[in-house]
């Protein structure tokens, strides 16, 4: 039995989906507000919980081998990104779970000290390289999921938003391939007890992004481009309002001020160890918006 937390988000609903093909027994941790029809017709045994409650992690750890944490911070990174985390993994040593698969975020472990989400990742990282179980950690760059509604207004507007330096390069992975890897990680050698930091086949500038959004759409691009001050200055305002909306802000303001890209070298490994060759964002845009 496979638990999967984030099981209606941009990677959890694609693992599921991957599971399932696969006939593999499948147990999603979804919360009662969302939308999880799509997994129970797919034949995934729903649990229904609240990752902020320990005795929901619990019982939804009962009787599983694998455990593969996709969730995300939902604005509470202290709860979400590190205090399930660590449940969940005691719960999987507990059980003697097989494989314990984490979806980290690449610099975690660079020291940004503004960053909640990515102080919490990377306790958690080290939490569960002490633990004694089998792991897979996967740090992704970007997801190109995250950018498709992007790409939609873009299509209605040609107008793209890029706040902060336009030559920070990027990797975005498509999400369908970072499910691929995710779920064969439980059973390829050469993801065993491995961090992996996960990107596309390219090194993009940020800058490229909305050029390929104007060659999937034949549309010259419109870009805006504030300077970062901007964030920081909505983020003070917000701090005298609401503090804890500003220091979930750090962590957006990190990704905008930094470069988060993976080495060739790094993506040549992972097409390695997964047999794999990695999508590029513009191929993934072009299959899911059909053109």
């Amino acid at each position: 039995m496979f638990l999967v937390t984030g099981a209606t988000g941009q990677i959890g609903r694609r693992v599921v989906r991957l599971l399932r093909q696969q006939e593999l027994p499948v147990r999603a941790f979804v919360r009662l507000s969302s939308r999880y029809g799509e997994l129970e017709h797919r034949g995934a045994e729903i649990f229904i919980g609240d990752l902020r409650e320990e005795k929901d992690i619990q019982k939804a750890c009962q009787g599983v081998q694998y455990i593969i944490s996709t969730h995300g911070s939902d604005g509470d990174p202290l709860a979400l990104d590190y205090r399930a985390n660590i449940e969940l993994i005691d719960c999987a040593q507990a059980q003697q779970v097989r494989h314990f698969v984490f979806i980290s975020v690449l610099g975690a472990d660079r020291g940004y000290e503004d960053a909640p989400t990515f102080k919490a990742k990377r306790a958690v990282e080290q939490y569960l390289q002490a633990s004694g179980l089998n792991y897979t950690i996967f740090r992704p760059a970007g997801l190109s999921s995250n950018l498709l509604s992007l790409a939609e207004r873009f299509r209605q507007t040609r107008m793209y938003l890029l706040i902060g330096d336009p030559k920070n390069r990027t990797s975005i992975v498509s999400t369908d391939d970072l499910a691929q890897m995710v779920v064969n990680s439980v059973s390829v050698g050469g993801a065993k007890n491995q961090i992996l930091p996960v990107g596309g086949p390219e090194i993009l500038h940020r800058e490229d992004i909305p050029h390929i959004f104007g060659r999937v759409f034949n549309q010259e691009p419109i870009i805006i481009n504030p300077p970062l001050f901007v964030v920081d200055g909505f983020r003070t305002v917000l701090g005298l309002l609401n503090p804890p909306v500003q220091k979930t802000l750090g962590t957006f303001r990190t990704l905008l001020a930094n470069e988060f890209f993976c080495t060739h070298d790094e993506i040549a490994r992972l097409e390695s160890i997964f047999n794999l060759k990695l999508e590029s964002l513009e191929s993934f845009l072009r299959r899911y918006l059909a053109v």
